[in-house]
């Protein structure tokens, strides 16, 4: 199997034969496989029904009997292993303990604050080189966006979570 460095490359060597600036992944993987890149091993099927399961529990949404506003209902932990590994257990909003809940959460906003300063990143790259047009600001404050969303909400008691 292709580490991510040689996916990695590979896309780069696309790009230049291709000349495409919008990028398929399925022709990219094509192209992979017809230079020489391994398919990878497929997942056994309980590693598929587990991966499953993980996505299931992390888009159960349930609607709170007051505000009628959806909330998760399963929330991920990651768990350290004694062989250094990480793993990722659920935890139902109802049984979870304040620091475990605390942790998730914390988790989740620490996942937020990583996409964000990429985000700045990547603009930053962009406004550089395109130094002649102007530069795209993007807000990082997002308490209004959340508090509008919040707002607009029009919650329907007969609309599936």
């Amino acid at each position: 199997m292709a580490g991510k460095k040689q996916l990695q490359k590979i896309i780069a060597l696309y790009r230049i034969k291709s000349g495409e600036t919008e990028l398929d992944p399925k022709k990219i993987a094509e192209f992979a496989l017809r230079n020489g890149v391994e398919l990878p091993q497929p997942k056994s099927p309980l590693e598929l029904l587990a991966r499953e399961i993980s996505v299931a529990a992390r888009e159960d949404l349930r609607r709170d009997e007051q505000t009628k506003r959806p909330y998760r209902a399963y929330h991920s932990l990651p768990i350290e292993h004694a062989d250094g590994q990480v793993s990722f257990v659920f935890v139902d909003i109802e049984d979870a303990t304040r620091p475990q809940m605390h942790r998730s959460l914390t988790k989740r906003r620490e996942q937020m604050v990583g996409d964000a300063v990429h985000l700045t990143y990547d603009a930053d790259r962009w406004n550089a080189q395109n130094h002649d047009l102007e530069p795209i600001q993007m807000a990082l404050d997002f308490t209004p966006d959340v508090e509008w969303r919040k707002a607009s909400e029009v919650v329907d008691e007969e609309e599936e979570v």
